[in-house]
């Protein structure tokens, strides 16, 4: 089977952060400009996790935003985290084991595991895997776990959701492998932020900005996203990542952690008042909402919905790496639209107001139904 990696030699993180179960794929060259693999991830002639965008470099501009984003929503983001930590050790006991979904998720779990350590001198064992959409989680990394842990003190984490594509992923690929194996792992999934309402353990149900979903990997321990490509990735392997170690000037990992964590003692007594009990029906998952992202589909001609991604953090990744075809901003959502609005200037996308009761999120981003590489159609 093949070996875990570890910071420094894979990833920016400290080794007792992370523990990556992913094959490095850091000497493939693998990305493919973007209007190049929208055209034939859209034509069904490649799947979207089989190459890489080409980094997205932020200027200046761009910078300042995100440091401006980070110092405004520290706080708020301290909160969550301890939110969803005291939830998962509620729930899992101090035998806890985190497992975030590359790459999202991994500073989500670097972050519980901190306040853990910081709230109760745990050393959570941290974990990171690939899931992928339309081809379920790694199965070898599941193999992995399974025996190295209990499985029922596994808790899976990410940022967000948005439309809840993700979750229903999760929860498939989790029943298919306790079918083939036996190993029955919970599809319980952890997030800062539920504006999709298809979580039990979130921090909020606000759509609002998280700070890592700005950037790709230099603020994500410099790994790229996940690949899965039949030509690089055995049926033994893990699925593959690459190391962006070249980018290391620009790395901001570490300080959206430090910055995070330094607001921990603020808020550890508003947390420890707001804990919601286990039983509370306000943390039922409802799905509205992936009843809010069919009705955006009906309104705008889309009948494939993986091309509409809800949320902030969704929206900037159709900005950062797909084609896009227009940008829907709440009205009453401004303070978290700052590098939205000016990604979408920046790509010559439309921003369409409209209004604060619309849907649940703050925004949301559309791809181009129709492009083909050259032009729309």
């Amino acid at each position: 089977m093949t070996e875990p990696l570890y910071g420094p030699e894979f990833g920016s993180y400290p080794a007792e952060d992370v523990t990556w179960l992913l094959k490095d794929l850091s000497h493939v060259r693998l990305e493919a400009p973007t209007e190049e693999r929208e055209e034939a991830i859209q034509a069904g002639r490649a799947h979207y996790a089989e190459s890489l965008p080409v980094e997205y470099q932020p200027g200046p501009q761009y910078q300042r935003l995100f440091h401006e984003a980070l110092d405004a929503t520290a706080a708020r983001l301290a909160y969550a985290v301890g939110l969803i930590t005291e939830m998962i050790l509620a729930e899992r006991g101090r035998e806890a084991v985190l497992v975030s979904l590359a790459r999202a998720g991994t500073p989500v779990g670097v972050l519980v595991r901190r306040w853990a350590r910081m709230a109760y001198g745990l050393d959570l064992p941290h974990y990171a895997v690939s899931i992928v959409r339309g081809r379920g989680i790694d199965r070898v990394a599941l193999r992995y776990l399974a025996r190295h842990h209990d499985p029922a003190s596994i808790m899976f984490v990410d940022g967000w959701t948005g439309k809840g594509a993700i979750s229903r992923e999760l929860s498939a690929a989790l029943d298919a492998h306790a079918r083939d194996t036996g190993d029955r792992f919970s599809d319980e999934l952890a997030v800062l932020a539920d504006p999709g309402r298809c979580a039990r353990v979130f921090g909020t149900r606000d759509d609002f900005l998280i700070p890592s979903a700005c950037l790709n990997s230099t603020v994500s321990g410099l790994v790229s996203r996940t690949v899965l490509n039949d030509e690089l990735i055995g049926p033994e392997d893990f699925h593959g990542a690459k190391f962006y170690a070249e980018l290391a000037s620009s790395d901001v990992s570490g300080l959206f952690l430090d910055t995070v964590c330094a607001r921990f003692g603020e808020v550890a007594e508003r947390v420890a008042r707001d804990l919601p009990s286990p039983h509370d029906p306000e943390r039922a998952p409802d799905w509205s909402g992936w009843a809010a992202v069919r009705r955006i589909g009906e309104e705008h001609g889309v009948d494939d919905l993986n091309l509409i991604k809800p949320g902030v953090g969704e929206t900037t990744r159709v900005l950062l790496r797909r084609v896009p075809w227009k940008v829907l901003v709440r009205a009453d959502a401004e303070p978290d639209l700052a590098h939205i609005r000016l990604l979408a200037g920046e790509r010559g996308v439309p921003v369409i107001e409209v209004a604060p009761d619309a849907f649940p999120y703050a925004c949301a981003g559309l791809i181009h139904p129709r492009f083909r590489k050259g032009g729309a159609q």
